[in-house]
């Protein structure tokens, strides 16, 4: 997959905009599609683009910036009264330095650096899918492991973490549902059927939330991403196929990619986590980075504005109960480095390589203040060789799988992840966008443990209870004399593992 995942806190860089969503007093309401009156006024034409413009969260200041974005040409898509946050599209190539000379804008920018397209499809990338012959293999082999799922011998990665063990002590509550920010579940899935909660999902592709039947699904079958993840996370353990970390708890599906590129904008990742709030979502999934910048420069107004506007959504739905897990990255990067080269963004149009300084310049939402960041591990516990990394970044890590370097004895000897597939199959993925699932798994089986726990008591025992794993003394993966990363911090706390990885079975135990 192209993107799909690939945070250093924003505590410490914030500009003065930002920190003030911590503080914010959110006003009931619901998001509303204003219809106001464009303006007759000519403007420049241009490719018609779609920004957020963020404002301060009372009624009269959103209302004088909606009619100043009318006057402006803008056709505003949606507004989210609660935080401030107004969706519009735009031709005006001048539309964004207009709206920010506007008394009550705190930042606006364009969500992206390609026009709005018709709809498409895209090739999201290959998998490795299980083939018949292999799957009688793995469930010849897993019938002689006591209660295990057919295809269970494969799934070292539960092993790995205790999650076996731990679903026969507690396999989760159905009270507790992670949505799986995404590119669609497919719910009719037989291992994701029994656990699917249709209330709680959605397609937020443009920033509007769709709940008509189905909407949640992926477009095709090559956007697979999602029902791998949400597979991950609470396949059933019905005899089946595979089982998930969390396999008793319920997983929604919130639909945010593009359907012409496949790609993640703001205005729709917005949409995400207010409506997962808003539905009582306990614990969101996000294995993705929001397009079309890997990292977002807070001294660009269009980068600034999606830190913005994603981070006031997030704020919210944490403040509302929602916890929130996200993938590190898969370009073995030290987010706790003073320099990174990105030469991939924008990667809706034409990259353009620049340096940027991570502590300014943030991979959203992974590195948001609040978000639990999460690195990758193989069979052997080892740092995955693509997974992101640093000191005082990564908060845990847990298995997202390694088949370079950490090769398990399974049937298969493969070591992806194996997970659920559009139309019934299964297939192997690896990459940080499988080790956040498997750490959002076991935060459900501790929400399940402790349903009164908020997202701050959740997080502190997905810390506590991980098992603690020191830097390496070299990791030299290929073995010609360099480091292929450097790990730096405490036996209990450093940049490859954070506090360790993550443990299902001591989430059940307490």
């Amino acid at each position: 997959m192209a993107h799909l995942r690939s945070r250093r806190q924003l505590a410490l860089a914030v500009p003065v905009v930002l920190s003030l969503t911590a503080s914010l007093g959110f006003l009931p309401g619901v998001a509303s599609a204003a219809p106001l009156a464009q303006s007759t006024v000519a403007t420049a034409e241009g490719p018609n683009l779609s920004y957020v413009v963020n404002t301060k969260t009372n009624k009269r200041t959103i209302a004088a910036v909606q009619k100043a974005i009318a006057e402006a040409g803008g056709k505003i898509v949606i507004t989210y009264d609660e935080i401030g946050v107004i969706v519009v599209h735009s031709t005006d190539p001048a539309f964004g330095a207009t709206i920010r000379a506007v008394r009550g804008v705190e930042s606006a920018g364009a969500t992206r650096t390609s026009p709005l397209t018709p709809a498409g499809t895209t090739d999201l990338g290959a998998v490795d899918y299980l083939t018949d012959a292999e799957a009688a293999k793995v469930k010849a082999a897993s019938a002689d492991i006591p209660d295990a799922e057919p295809l269970e011998a494969d799934q070292w990665d539960l092993r790995a973490i205790g999650a076996d063990k731990a679903a026969k002590i507690n396999d989760g509550s159905d009270k507790v549902t992670v949505a799986v920010i995404d590119t669609g579940v497919d719910d009719t899935h037989p291992d994701l059927a029994p656990n699917f909660s249709k209330s709680q999902s959605a397609n937020c592709n443009g920033g509007v939330a769709d709940t008509s039947e189905g909407a949640w699904r992926p477009y095709t079958p090559q956007d697979y991403h999602g029902t791998h993840v949400a597979g991950e996370i609470a396949a059933a353990r019905n005899g089946i196929g595979v089982a998930g970390v969390a396999p008793g708890v319920k997983v929604s599906s919130i639909n945010v990619t593009d359907r012409a590129s496949g790609l993640f904008y703001a205005e729709s990742v917005v949409c995400a986590f207010v409506f997962a709030a808003d539905r009582g979502v306990e614990i969101t999934n996000n294995s993705y980075y929001v397009d079309p910048w890997l990292y977002n420069c807070v001294d660009d107004p269009d980068q600034e504005a999606i830190v913005d506007a994603v981070n006031r959504a997030q704020k919210y739905a944490t403040k509302k109960g929602t916890l929130h897990l996200a993938s590190a990255g898969n370009s073995n990067h030290d987010l706790a480095s003073d320099a990174i080269l990105d030469a991939s963004s924008p990667n809706d149009t034409t990259p353009v390589e620049r340096t940027i300084d991570p502590s300014e310049c943030f991979d959203v939402p992974t590195q948001l203040e609040g978000i639990v960041t999460v690195s990758a591990t193989g069979v052997k516990n080892e740092k995955s060789y693509y997974s992101t990394y640093g000191n005082g970044v990564i908060d845990i890590a847990a298995p997202g799988g390694d088949a370079r370097y950490q090769i398990p004895d399974t049937p298969s000897k493969n070591g992806r992840i194996l997970s659920t597939m559009p139309n019934g199959e299964y297939g192997f993925l690896q990459g940080t966008s499988m080790a956040s699932p498997h750490a959002a798994g076991v935060a459900a089986l501790l929400k399940s443990t402790h349903p009164g726990a908020n997202p701050g008591r959740l997080q502190r025992l997905l810390k506590a209870e991980a098992d603690k794993f020191a830097c390496p003394t070299s990791y030299d993966q290929n073995g010609d004399g360099v480091q292929d990363a450097v790990c730096e911090g405490t036996p209990s706390v450093n940049g490859f593992y954070g506090f360790g990885i993550v443990n299902a079975l001591k989430a059940v135990e307490k």
